[in-house]
């Protein structure tokens, strides 16, 4: 991307690094990047973003009655209840016209979310991530004070897509019922502590998780929104080049050059066909060349010119040469260090043949 392009020094070491880290072993022949979370945090420069080992998130802990925001030794537990006064299963209304059973409800309220959060501090528990809830409020701010109170860092609204992400990283077990919440479910972390990144803007870091390795998060930062999703599609893309690589481990030069050699190559193949197979050869061998034609469309370039001295080139041996954009020539692209996986290539004529077959078919 040209909003980030400038900062590929510091961003592609990163990407390489994480893919890295989450591979099964050396010999692995793909990674799944599902265990690699980018979040995004405004404020600061893309010159801060930084690899985690453990979590990130993008929220602030609760600051209801002055609630921890740094823990040692984190115990960790990820709910999927709610933790407030229990409701109807229907939408019924309950009238209430006496202000002492009014008063009766509101203590009983009290007492039952007080029971659940005891019932949470029992297990040792000091951190406690909380599901966000669809269907009513997962907590409210009579449970984040008791929390509080019982000195349990607090972080709401986690989504649903993520909770098997931080099971994973933290080795915790999502709890659906305070009965099922022991202290075999908890998560073990050292450090869970709210920072302050740019001028305002605060994240949560869980570091020192037991098991690094099976998960990474990069926390990517910018100066504003614009900057933060380039910033996040480079990244994507930096990793799903890295995994081709890892797929399938050669890489070749890029400008169009494989394409036009492949065309040169099919050409005088079909020559050597009859019939209707050397028409399908000579066919297929003059799509290749809408590769370089259209990168030199795009760059620019006549591509007409371009393409027709890219073949002569390659007819000569130069089965390097390729187009040079920044320049607007034709040059060596493996001088240039202009390369792609190979599995890029591969893939796209691949699905594009298989594409014409059913058509055809």
């Amino acid at each position: 991307s040209k909003v980030v392009s400038q900062y590929s020094e510091k961003l592609a070491p990163l990407a390489v690094e994480a893919v890295l880290a989450v591979m099964d072993s050396p010999a692995a022949e793909n990674v799944d990047l599902n265990k690699i979370k980018v979040v995004k945090a405004q404020g600061g420069t893309i010159d801060e973003t930084e690899l985690v080992n453990g979590l990130v998130f993008n929220k602030r802990a609760s600051h209801t009655a002055r609630g921890p925001v740094r823990i040692t030794n984190a115990k960790i537990g990820l709910i999927q209840f709610c933790l407030t006064a229990p409701k109807t299963d229907l939408e019924n209304s309950v009238v209430v016209s006496e202000y002492a059973k009014m008063d009766r409800i509101l203590r009983e309220e009290r007492k039952h979310i007080l029971k659940m959060c005891k019932a949470i501090q029992k297990t040792g528990c000091n951190v406690l991530l909380i599901q966000k809830s669809v269907l009513r409020e997962a907590v409210n701010d009579l449970s984040l004070h008791f929390l509080s109170k019982l000195k349990i860092m607090v972080v709401t609204n986690i989504e649903r897509s993520d909770i098997e992400f931080i099971s994973q990283t933290v080795d915790c077990k999502p709890v659906a019922h305070i009965d099922q919440f022991t202290p075999e479910m908890l998560g073990h972390a050292e450090v869970a502590e709210e920072k302050t990144v740019g001028a305002s803007t605060k994240v949560v870091k869980i570091t020192g998780v037991p098991n690094p390795g099976r998960t990474i998060s990069m926390c990517v930062r910018g100066s504003n929104p614009l900057v933060l999703e380039e910033t996040d599609r480079s990244i994507h893309d930096a990793l799903c080049v890295i995994r081709s690589v890892v797929k399938k481990r050669f890489m070749i030069v890029g400008g169009g050059a494989p394409e036009t050699e492949i065309s040169l190559e099919m050409k005088k193949w079909a020559k050597t066909l009859t019939g209707m197979h050397g028409h399908c050869a000579k066919a297929f061998a003059e799509a290749m060349e809408l590769i370089p034609y259209t990168l030199a469309e795009n760059a620019g370039m006549h591509p007409i010119a371009i393409v027709t001295e890219l073949r002569r080139r390659h007819a000569e041996g130069e089965k390097m040469a390729g187009i040079n954009v920044k320049r607007g020539i034709i040059s060596d692209m493996a001088v240039e260090n202009v390369i792609q996986p190979l599995l890029v290539s591969t893939s796209a004529i691949k699905l594009a043949a298989e594409c014409v077959c059913m058509i055809l078919k």
